[in-house]
């Protein structure tokens, strides 16, 4: 992942999210699922703060150096920090099982029908539709007279 970010560092647009088969497919699953990742390499490129917390001092000092702090309060309130997923589920197995198996096909084809259901989209406001419509009636006329 490291070598990704140079090469992304500033970046504001990821041609083919959302695409399939060389751009030939769209398909809305892919695009919640590739918005994830674009937005978790995001979250990594803005770093990690290094703190206490973040350093996990304590959970070093109590657990021991070479040993397992996967079961630790602190690293699973932490592990999302660098990437801060929406859709793509860190669960351990047992736990992702007990809540239902859901693939991240599933899961993005949930959030896709939640958006096209209850997503509104907030009206333009009116001084920039104004303007809009002045562009379209330039051009309109521009392409009248030839």
């Amino acid at each position: 992942m490291t070598c990704l970010l140079p090469a992304l560092s500033g970046a504001n647009t990821i041609y083919g999210a959302g695409m399939l088969e060389l751009g030939m497919t769209f398909s809305m699953e892919q695009l919640v699922i590739d918005n994830d990742i674009v937005r978790m390499v995001k979250k990594a490129m803005q770093g990690v703060p290094v703190t206490t917390e973040t350093l996990a001092v304590d959970s070093i000092q109590k657990v021991g150096i070479g040993n397992n702090f996967l079961a630790l309060k602190q690293t699973r309130m932490l592990v999302n920090y660098p990437s801060d997923p929406m859709i793509i589920d860190r669960k351990m197995f047992g736990d992702w099982a007990a809540a239902g198996s859901k693939d991240l096909a599933a899961v993005a084809n949930e959030k896709v029908m939640d958006v096209l259901k209850n997503h509104v989209v907030p009206p333009i406001d009116a001084d920039i539709l104004k303007d809009m419509k002045a562009v379209v009636d330039r051009a309109d006329r521009a392409f009248r007279e030839g």
